[in-house]
């Protein structure tokens, strides 16, 4: 066991260590925060960057916290409409080869060496998720957050695919396959709410956090049981 702690596996370990710890610091103090995600290579202008910033802007207006990776495309439209709206906009930049250039956005940037670190931070300072058109880095994180409340790990949220012309298929394929297959439940689908309309974002947000500030109130457990037919605040 000694052994396989020496070099540089080692010296990593404590690396890992700070970056968990110097995140925990940055954002213990981060409420009703919502991650938005969605592709670095969205230009300025486009359909989904206009998008994005408008969503931020009014869950800004109405106190939300944004959370992106910090990055350029939907993570800077989504910084940059909660800048303008003077919200905290927080960015947790990633060391990539390409594509990851900090936004000129973000209130407070955070950076990872660890893509593992950094979901850790999206999943336990968000109380839901927008993802906007992306690859497969949007995917990883849509994916993980459904698996983690598929299985009971973390507290049901709103997990919100923002764009139906681009993620209907997605979606169709889930139930056509993985569903008719039997490799997941019915009710599992109902974790998932798409949308076209900005305002519904906010409303399916809004919704969510009076249920959870009720639930608080009251010390009532949270139920991880899905509706068959809509996500937990559609």
């Amino acid at each position: 066991m000694i052994e396989d702690l020496k070099g540089d596996e080692s010296w990593r370990m404590f690396r890992i260590i700070s970056e968990f710890i110097e995140g925990f610091d940055k954002l213990t103090c981060v409420q009703f925060a919502v991650s938005v995600f969605g592709s670095a290579r969205a230009e300025p202008g486009s359909r989904y960057y206009i998008a994005a910033q408008h969503i931020a802007e009014l869950l800004a207006t109405e106190g939300y916290t944004i959370i992106t990776g910090g990055g350029p495309g939907i993570m800077e439209a989504a910084n940059k409409g909660a800048w303008l709206k003077d919200g905290p906009s927080i960015g947790l930049n990633i060391k990539l080869p390409s594509e990851q250039k900090p936004n000129p956005y973000q209130s407070l940037e955070l950076e990872f060496r660890y893509f593992f670190v950094r979901k850790v931070m999206f999943v336990k300072y968000s109380m839901g998720y927008v993802c906007l058109p992306g690859g497969f880095g949007t995917l990883d994180e849509f994916f993980e957050a459904l698996t983690l409340m598929q299985t009971h790990k973390t507290h049901p949220m709103p997990l919100i695919l923002f764009g139906s012309e681009y993620w209907s298929g997605l979606v169709e394929w889930i139930k056509n396959k993985a569903l008719a297959d039997s490799m997941i439940d019915a009710d599992e689908l109902g974790l998932i709410c798409i949308t076209d309309d900005p305002l519904e974002v906010l409303a399916i947000m809004n919704r969510h956090r009076d249920r959870r500030d009720r639930r608080e109130n009251t010390q009532s457990p949270p139920s991880f049981k899905a509706d068959q037919s809509k996500p937990p605040d559609c």
